[in-house]
């Protein structure tokens, strides 16, 4: 006799399957764990047969990174168009921090670390790299986000070989003082606007100082002398994840600057300056052991993890101005 599946066995199988995506989306939120630069790279340059010289650990910290990426668990969610990716936001705005200091640190690289002077002439490796992780983050449909990324690494491990290959003089990693500073200042500016965006969770008036300090200062359009600035409870998990994630990437790739910059630091005696960061940064990374980001007033009864981590991030952005201007004295 044929069975028929009844309303009542619809509902089960409709709730398991959603217990099962629930568990999974669970699953592929579980944040990769830090590593450290040095040792990878050391492991890496013994197994290829590669000398350990200037810009090999950073650009290993680049390349692990970006891989992580790809392949933590779950794979690369933020261009997912099927459940239960498709409903998850947590990670795909970690995800996006994390790529948006990749895409600083290879512009860096590309700009600045490879190159002598202004009138230099590019590395090809990393002209080739550093416009394909630009590529839309949320690009599925071919050519995929993923794609694009993994041909970025693939540029950067023929960049990181020719550092040690004595026959290719083109392939140069230049740890200059003036380079890492330039490199400090972007960071700044990120780590600036995640300070801010964190700090308005609660709401705050804040008083129009674009133009302070410079008495013949112009901008495009006028703006109030008071904002008022809230960020909206939509966003709230997605800025706090998106700093997140953006501060778990910087912290290996300073970890590759305290390696590869050594010499330059020592001689600026700024090393512990590096390393307060880094410890700044670290803390950025602790477990948050409630389901969800709390946004509690200022001095209330719950907590507010947005200006938590907008304070950590806030103290490694001081520390790194002070770094920044150690850099610049003689």
């Amino acid at each position: 006799m044929k069975q028929y599946l009844t309303p009542k066995w619809l509902l089960s199988f409709a709730v398991i399957f959603i217990l099962l995506l629930w568990i999974l989306s669970i699953f592929w939120s579980v944040e990769p764990d830090t590593f450290e630069p040095f040792a990878i790279a050391n492991q890496q340059a013994e197994a290829n047969q590669e000398r350990l010289v200037p810009g090999y650990t950073i650009t290993t910290s680049l390349i692990v990174v970006s891989e992580t990426l790809l392949n933590k668990s779950g794979g690369y969610l933020s261009n997912d168009v099927i459940p239960p990716s498709v409903m998850m936001d947590n990670m795909p705005s970690w995800e996006f921090g994390a790529l948006e200091m990749v895409r600083d640190l290879a512009l860096a690289m590309r700009k600045d670390f490879s190159r002598s002077q202004s009138q230099s002439v590019e590395n090809t490796f990393l002209t080739k790299a550093q416009p394909l992780f630009n590529n839309d983050s949320l690009s599925w449909i071919l050519p995929s986000a993923e794609s694009k990324y993994q041909e970025g690494i693939d540029n950067l491990y023929k960049y990181r070989s020719s550092l040690s290959d004595t026959t290719q003089q083109q392939g140069q990693f230049y740890a200059r003082a003036d380079n890492l500073r330039d490199f400090l200042k972007q960071i700044e500016k990120r780590l600036g606007s995640f300070s801010q965006r964190l700090s308005v969770s609660v709401g705050q008036e804040r008083l129009d100082t674009n133009l302070a300090g410079d008495a013949q200062a112009l901008q495009s359009t006028p703006s109030a002398n008071k904002q008022s600035e809230k960020t909206s409870w939509w966003q709230l998990d997605d800025n706090f994840y998106e700093a997140r994630g953006a501060s778990w990437a910087l912290l290996h790739f300073l970890k590759g600057v305290e390696v590869d910059f050594a010499d330059v630091l020592e001689k600026k005696n700024a090393k512990v300056s590096l390393q307060q960061i880094i410890r700044e940064l670290e803390a950025t990374q602790e477990s948050l052991w409630s389901p969800i980001v709390l946004n509690g007033s200022g001095f209330g009864m719950l907590a507010n993890h947005s200006l938590v981590m907008a304070n950590y991030i806030s103290r490694a952005n001081a520390a790194l101005i002070e770094l920044s201007e150690l850099l610049n004295q003689g």
